[in-house]
């Protein structure tokens, strides 16, 4: 008896005892093993405990929302509600700010920026999980080991490499490094690959199936919440990254600016001491309208995102 194993184009027959059996693990699992009270007045207390840390975290947001329809005078009286709505603001900030722009700059960068980490990220990781070969440990510890370089240390050795190939200016200083993965993502995609069955791996390499071919074919589509997650992460590090855009886009145009770098400069630019008049509700409405595609990422992206939280550590 002989049982077959197919790849696209390729078909084989193999001895029985040959074949394989593979159990994909199940990623739903999770949520069994979350610890939910028994009684009436433990949920009573864990519902009063998640609701009082919404609103919490809901308050910024909030005041932001409601600062944006305030006047110039009334931005700051801390009232939730606005004593004079001024909707207008929402129609002449498009006036006073290249903000379109700004956004647009935020989101092509935030895009290459997030592409770039996570798909090599996700190769490097495959190649740690994957392949034993001696060293291999050491190797991936030297990886993690770079996590604990401050940002300041490697700071200005990276500028000067960028000074030196031309990119000063440009958005290549800003999304260009993620080209060569990060240690961070890397241990986080190696952790979720090796939960994968390493005999869906063999059946396929007893296919004929090539190394590039376990990567893309299998790895890839079964590690979609993790590739999500580390996509997720760094979209938002990248959007909201000031102080790379204030050291290599400030000598720009000022509509070539990210939304974070045009926010800062917006507050400079209205501040009574640089010759301003104080229109900071301008500024709010700016923050509200940056902070949107974050919320609308999220809200798409929350399935992938819990899940690929819930079994990044699900072995070690």
């Amino acid at each position: 008896m002989s049982a077959s194993l197919q790849t696209p184009g390729v078909t084989r027959s193999v001895p029985e005892a040959a074949t394989v059996a593979v159990t994909v693990p199940k990623r739903s699992g999770w949520r069994r093993n979350v610890a939910q009270p028994k009684t009436l007045a433990g949920r009573v207390v864990l519902t009063i405990f998640l609701v009082g840390f919404a609103l919490l975290f809901l308050y910024p947001f909030a005041w932001l929302l409601a600062a944006s329809f305030k006047p110039r005078g009334e931005v700051f009286d801390n009232a939730l509600i606005p004593k004079t709505f001024v909707p207008e603001n929402y129609v002449e900030v498009w006036n006073q700010l290249p903000l379109l722009s700004w956004m647009w700059n935020s989101i092509a960068i935030a895009l290459l920026a997030a592409t770039a980490v996570a798909v090599s990220s996700s190769i490097v990781a495959f190649g740690f999980a994957y392949f034993k070969f001696p060293g291999r440990g050491l190797l991936f510890g030297l990886v993690l080991a770079t996590m604990m370089l401050p940002g300041a240390v490697t700071m200005i050795p990276i500028y000067l490499i960028w000074k030196e190939t031309g990119f000063l200016g440009t958005w290549v200083p800003l999304w260009g490094m993620n080209l060569f993965g990060s240690a961070f993502y890397i241990f986080l995609q190696r952790q979720f690959y090796l939960g994968l069955p390493r005999e869906l791996f063999e059946a396929a390499r007893l296919d004929g199936a090539s190394y590039w071919g376990l990567f893309w074919r299998i790895a890839m589509p079964l590690s979609i919440p993790s590739f999500v997650i580390v996509f997720l992460f760094e979209f938002q590090a990248s959007w909201n990254n000031l102080q790379a855009a204030l050291i290599y886009l400030n000598a720009g145009q000022v509509s070539d600016f990210t939304a974070p770098l045009g926010i800062a400069y917006a507050m400079t630019k209205y501040s009574p001491t640089a010759g301003g008049h104080g229109d900071y509700q301008y500024v709010m409405v700016a923050s509200l309208l940056v902070t949107l595609p974050m919320l609308i990422m999220f809200a798409f992206g929350q399935r992938y995102f819990i899940e690929g939280v819930a079994t990044q550590g699900r072995k070690g």
